[in-house]
C-alpha cells in the first residue's frame, strides 16, 4: 500500500481536496502509483495530513466519478486499469527494446460525470456537523433503523412532493449509500428470475448492475418521446428502468403522453413495474420543472430512486428509493435484516442541511453557476462549430454534438485527445448494434470546467471536427 507522501499549502487559495486530488490523479497518470495498487483508507490519510476525514472522502469521490480509483467492498480503494490513458504501455521499438511511454495529459476535460466541487458550502456543513455532535448524542452512535432515520425520511418526502410532486409517506422511503446500493435491494425486492427493459442508449452501469443480478435485459429503441412502449408492449420484460424527466445521455424529456402509455402497460401484469430514476432533476434552465412519472402513478407501479451526489457533492453517498406500497411487504419480510448503509451523523447533518434551507440555496447557487456555463457552451459551439448539431440542451450537465462530416466518432475521440481535449463518444452508452442511420455524437460536460476552460477547449475542438 503507497503511503502517498505529500505537503499540503493552506496558504494557496486552493481547497485542500483539490491538493489531493491533484497529487493522487498526477501520480496515477505518472505511473508512480500502478493498477491495481491500494490506497491509504481515507481516515488514515485524512489522519496523517492533518485535515478532516471528510476532504479526503472529496478527493476520493472525485477520483472515483472519473474513473481514476476503484472502491472494492470490505477491501478498500484502489488504482484502475486505464486503457487508453498513455499512448502505449511499454512500446517496442524496431530494436526490441522498450521505451518509456509518457502519459497523455489533457488540457479538458469534458467528462459529464463530474459536479462543480469549488462551490462546495464547506462552512454550512461544517457548522451543521459541529452543532450535530456538540452535545452526547449517544443515540447518533447506534444502529439506527434499516431504512434510515425517520426524521430524514420525513423530510426528503416533503422536499420530493415540493420539488418532483413525488406522493409518499416516510415508511415508503429507504435510505442507502448510492443507487448501487439501492438497485441491490431492489433484486431482494422483486426477486431473481426477472427480465427487464432499458431504453438504447442507456446508463449502462445500471445495465451491468442488472446482469449481475442474471436478469435477462433487453434493450428497447427510443424515439423522440423515449422508450418506445409498443415495442415494450411486444417484449417479455415485466419490469422497465427509465429516466423519464431527462434521460441519459440523449437528454430527453418523456412527454405525457408516452408516461401514460407506460404506466398502462405496468398496470396490465401484476408483477410489471416502472423503475424511475431522477438522477439530475434539480438542472434544468428552460421552462418549468418536469414533475415525476411518480407523480402521474395511481396504481402503485413506479419505484422511484434518487441521490443527493449530484446535487451537492459525490462524496455525499446519500440516495433515496420510494417504494410503491405493494412491494413494502416484500421489502420487511426479505429485507429488513439489511441494516442501513448511511452513517447517522451524515444523515443528521444532510437532514438539517434540507430542513433549514441550506439545500435549496445551494441549488439555487448552483443552477446559475451551471447555467451560465451550459449558456456559454452553447454559445462557443454554435460560434466555432459549424459542422456539428446540437441536442440535449436546456437541462442537466452535459449536451451532445451530431457530426456531420466523414470522420467516424472514434477519430474524433482520438483527434480531440491529440489535441489534449477529452471528449466522449455516445456510442459507447448503447447496448448491442447501433442504429442504421448513426451519426457519430460527442457528450460535452460542462460542470467540471470554467468559462474561459469552455471556450478555449471548444475552439481547440474546431480544428479537429
Amino acid at each position: 500500500m503507497n503511503e502517498l507522501v505529500m505537503e499540503l499549502d493552506s496558504r494557496s487559495g486552493r481547497h485542500l481536496y483539490e491538493q489531493i486530488y491533484d497529487h493522487i490523479r498526477q501520480e496515477i497518470r505518472g505511473r508512480k502509483l500502478l493498477c491495481g495498487e491500494r490506497l491509504p483508507s481515507t481516515r488514515s490519510l485524512a489522519e496523517y495530513l492533518q485535515v478532516s476525514r471528510s476532504t479526503v472522502d472529496l478527493a476520493y469521490e472525485q477520483l472515483l466519478s472519473e474513473g481514476y480509483i476503484e472502491s472494492r467492498p470490505y477491501k478498500g480503494f484502489f488504482v484502475c486499469k486505464i486503457d487508453g490513458l498513455y499512448d502505449l504501455q511499454n512500446p517496442v521499438g524496431k530494436s526490441g527494446q522498450t521505451k518509456e511511454a509518457q502519459p497523455r495529459r489533457f488540457l479538458y476535460d469534458f467528462s459529464p460525470n463530474v459536479v462543480e466541487l469549488g462551490s462546495f458550502p464547506f462552512s454550512t456543513w461544517k457548522k451543521i456537523t459541529k452543532n450535530t455532535l456538540i452535545d452526547d448524542k449517544k443515540e447518533m452512535f447506534a444502529l439506527g433503523h434499516p431504512q434510515g432515520d425517520l426524521e430524514l425520511r420525513a423530510t426528503i418526502c416533503h422536499y420530493l412532493h415540493v420539488s418532483r410532486g413525488v406522493n409518499c409517506l416516510p415508511q415508503q422511503v429507504i435510505i442507502g449509500a448510492g443507487n448501487d446500493y439501492l438497485l441491490l435491494l431492489l433484486e431482494k425486492i422483486l426477486g431473481r428470475h426477472r427480465k427487464v427493459a432499458l431504453e438504447n442508449p442507456t446508463y449502462k452501469r445500471a445495465c451491468q448492475i442488472f446482469r449481475s443480478f442474471a436478469y435477462q435485459v433487453e434493450t428497447i429503441p427510443m424515439d423522440g418521446g423515449g422508450m418506445r412502449a409498443d415495442i415494450l408492449a411486444q417484449s417479455s420484460a415485466d419490469l422497465a428502468y427509465i429516466m423519464p424527466s431527462h434521460q441519459f445521455p440523449t437528454g430527453i424529456v418523456m412527454p405525457i403522453g408516452r408516461r401514460m402509455e407506460l404506466l398502462r402497460w405496468a398496470a396490465q401484469e401484476e408483477h410489471r413495474y416502472l423503475i424511475e430514476d431522477d438522477y439530475d432533476s434539480e438542472f434544468r434552465y428552460r421552462g418549468k420543472p418536469i414533475p415525476s412519472l411518480q407523480a402521474s402513478d395511481e396504481a402503485g407501479k413506479v419505484i422511484y430512486i434518487g441521490t443527493f451526489s449530484k446535487a451537492i457533492a459525490p462524496a455525499i453517498r446519500i440516495s433515496y428509493m420510494v417504494l410503491p406500497e405493494k412491494l413494502l411487504e416484500c421489502y420487511r419480510q426479505q429485507c429488513m435484516f439489511f441494516s442501513s448503509t448511511v452513517s447517522r451523523i451524515d444523515q443528521s447533518v444532510l437532514n438539517v442541511f434540507i430542513r433549514d434551507g441550506a439545500f435549496e440555496r445551494h441549488l439555487n447557487k448552483m443552477r446559475k453557476i451551471y447555467r451560465s456555463r451550459h449558456d456559454r457552451m452553447l454559445q462557443c459551439c454554435r460560434k466555432y462549430l459549424k459542422n456539428v448539431t446540437i441536442s440535449g440542451e436546456n437541462a442537466g450537465l452535459h449536451l451532445l454534438l451530431h457530426y456531420q462530416g466523414e470522420k467516424t466518432e472514434r477519430e474524433l475521440l482520438h483527434l480531440a485527445a491529440e489535441k489534449g481535449i477529452r471528449v466522449y463518444g455516445m456510442s459507447d452508452a448503447y447496448i448491442g448494434r447501433l442504429p442504421d442511420n448513426w451519426q457519430p455524437t460527442l457528450i460535452l460536460g460542462y460542470a467540471g470546467l470554467q468559462e474561459e476552460e469552455i471556450e478555449t477547449g471548444i475552439r481547440i475542438l474546431s480544428d479537429c471536427i
